[in-house]
């Protein structure tokens, strides 16, 4: 059996799990397994065994917030097992909790080794990617330190410092070194004649800086009663379509995913808030894009989201004093890390700010918060942090003295600083990549919206009209300037970016639904464009394609020259309504609602590009977020672009 990675997920913490429910630690491959805590992985290693020996699946671990599976000592088929093993595991707040229940299968008492093989690299998560990228860490410290009822382990870098700490009830009766780092708490069992011992293990893990007073749950079941609560908070007053039920379903699943993902973040006065992050099991913090992406399609149904997103991300606004790596004045912060490589600056991300779209989706998500809910309290709290995101798209974002928002690549950075961000993504059609400064069209969809959005506020809630005309006549000059330059006559389509000498990067993108979900194109260009993306060398049958096949750039396993991205249809769908093609609207929403049937209703974060007519099951990527919190979201906005219909 091929074992494969579940995810438990509890805010800022999470678990990767293999179907017997152990951690074996193999660096390598597509994605980690381990208990991590703020890009920290606390425990790389969790492994059990009876008598000396891994027992085999009789039922492996599920999808679901508890990770269960029953196993049996390996032996002969004509004689039965002798006991069955019961795992439940959890994932709480910067903790695991695990219970093991034997029970006998045999009419008299007899005596069993059981052990749990743990240990804690603390590794930080980009050592695991699977670039094969090394990390010198001088000086770094493990010591191992053994209890009465376990064993903690530690970690020491300079000022660095993480534990973690594995108690059982009850207590081992030894704990015994490996050979390798790893240690081994053992327990001998006496199982009465088809008698029950069960074992209680719990881990907490200390993060670099947290001095939080954390408990460990009791118990999986008491877990899993905080997440049941949890999702039914996010599910609470949100109206289901009753007459589609597949979307209903993917929406209940999406919150039920929104919920498992929120983290803790802090506000402009230091209050305490929950964000959506980015996805687990690489992005499992705040992502500018993604939580403001997902706060505008839930903000609808879950408007709590969008207030926490704008505080979130107004505390880590740029203000000039170079604090993070491209922090220009204004600008909103792309990616925020807590991690041991970030912290001494090993990798740009501890605030990084190498996006030239979250700083206009901000605006977005301010304007479209006050028009939506009428609370106008953010808005008028917020009017320094918006007048700054302002100034940063025209002043150092290129608006002002290039007429769009321009990016470049920066040293250790993102080459590409728009939401197709993996280095080829912005090409030509025949796959060639312009040099130096890119203006890529989303991003120019981003800025026309924020600046009426921006402009609307300034009118109605700041009562700044000479700033609100001033907006005005920026948006129209935009839109005016876009129509002529981006526009490419022969291909009755726009161009993905232009260069550094404006000329026209000519490949047939998606981009262009994001033109239409912030209406930057004219009617009659809207509505060419919309039909455009429904013809089969972008429309596969599960969604549209992020790249037009048919291009000598297209892949359909690329991350962003072929393949299917939920959230990219979404902003499509909801482009589409704008301009009136509604059942082009529905067919992108039917599409990706039946791919959603073979993941349980799940969205996943991205399918790949081949076509439904060839094959009749949706094919994954591969290194796709398992969770991911714009696909969560995408059903929601689905809803809001096609009504229930």
């Amino acid at each position: 059996m091929t074992d494969r990675h579940h995810l438990l997920v509890h805010g800022a913490t999470f678990a990767a799990v293999g179907d017997r429910g152990d951690i074996s630690g193999v660096r390598g491959g597509g994605s980690p397994d381990g208990l991590f805590v703020r890009d920290a992985r606390h425990l790389s290693r969790w492994q059990l065994t009876v008598d000396g020996a891994v027992p085999e699946v009789l039922t492996p671990v599920a999808d679901g917030a508890t990770a269960r599976c029953v196993l049996v000592p390996r032996g002969a088929r004509p004689e039965p097992p002798a006991h069955t093993l019961f795992r439940e595991q959890a994932v709480g707040d910067s903790s695991f909790v695990e219970t093991v229940r034997v029970t006998s299968n045999r009419p008299a008492p007899t005596t069993i080794r059981l052990a749990i093989t743990a240990d804690a690299d603390f590794a930080d998560q980009f050592e695991l990617r699977p670039d094969h990228r090394t990390y010198v860490k001088a000086g770094a410290l493990r010591s191992r330190i053994v209890m009465d009822d376990g064993i903690e382990f530690t970690y020491r870098r300079a000022e660095w410092r993480s534990c973690t700490t594995i108690t059982a009830d009850p207590a081992p009766d030894a704990v015994e070194e490996t050979g390798t780092g790893a240690r081994r708490l053992v327990w001998t069992l006496e199982l009465p004649a088809h008698g029950t011992r069960e074992l209680v293990l719990r881990v907490m893990a200390r993060p670099h800086g947290d001095r939080r007073a954390l408990r460990v749950p009791r118990d999986p079941a008491a877990v899993e009663a905080q997440l049941d609560a949890q999702e039914a908070e996010f599910v609470e007053g949100v109206a289901f379509p009753t007459g589609w039920p597949e979307l209903a379903a993917a929406c209940a699943r999406g919150l039920t995913d929104l919920a498992a993902l929120q983290i803790p973040a802090t506000g402009p006065d230091g209050e305490e808030l929950r964000v959506p992050a980015g996805g687990a099991p690489w992005y499992l913090t705040l992502l500018a894009r993604d939580a403001l992406l997902t706060s505008l399609f839930a903000l609808p149904y879950r408007p709590r989201s969008a207030a926490a997103t704008l505080l979130a991300l107004a505390a880590t606004q740029a203000t000039g004093g170079g604090r993070g790596q491209g922090a220009e004045p204004g600008k909103i912060v792309h990616e925020v890390r807590h991690g041991e490589l970030a912290h001494f600056g090993q990798v740009p991300y501890a605030r990084y700010y190498g996006s030239v779209d979250a700083t206009p989706l901000f605006l977005v998500l301010l304007g479209a918060y006050t028009e939506r809910t009428g609370d106008l309290a953010p808005a008028r709290r917020l009017e320094p942090h918006a007048r700054a995101a302002v100034g940063w798209m025209l002043d150092h974002g290129g608006l002002a003295s290039r007429g769009y928002l321009v990016y470049r690549a920066d040293e250790g950075g993102i080459a590409n600083q728009n939401w197709k961000d993996s280095p080829g993504a912005i090409c030509r059609a025949d796959g060639t990549r312009p040099s130096g400064p890119v203006m890529a069209a989303g991003a120019q969809g981003y800025a026309y919206d924020a600046l009426r959005r921006t402009a609307w506020v300034a009118r109605t809630v700041w009562a700044d009209e000479t700033y609100a005309a001033l907006l005005e006549q920026a948006a129209a000059d935009l839109r005016d300037r876009f129509q002529r330059d981006f526009w490419m006559p022969d291909a009755s389509f726009p161009a993905l970016a232009l260069d550094s000498e404006g000329r026209r990067v000519d490949a047939l993108a998606s981009d262009a639904g994001h033109l239409l979900w912030t209406g930057l194109l004219d009617k009659e260009y809207g509505e060419v464009v919309g039909r455009r993306l429904l013809e089969p060398d972008f429309f596969s049958g599960w969604g549209v394609r992020t790249l037009a096949s048919g291009q000598p750039a297209y892949h359909p396993l690329s991350p962003h020259r072929g393949s299917i991205w939920p959230h990219d249809n979404a902003l499509l769908a909801l482009g589409l309504s704008r301009y009136g093609l509604h059942d082009e609207s529905r067919a992108i929403a039917h599409a990706l609602l039946t791919a959603s049937l073979s993941t349980s209703h799940r969205l996943p974060e991205v399918l790949a590009g081949y076509p439904r007519s060839t094959h009749p099951e949706p094919v994954p990527c591969p290194h796709a977020c398992t969770l991911e919190s714009r696909s969560a979201a995408a059903p929601l906005a689905l809803l809001t672009a096609v009504g229930g219909a």
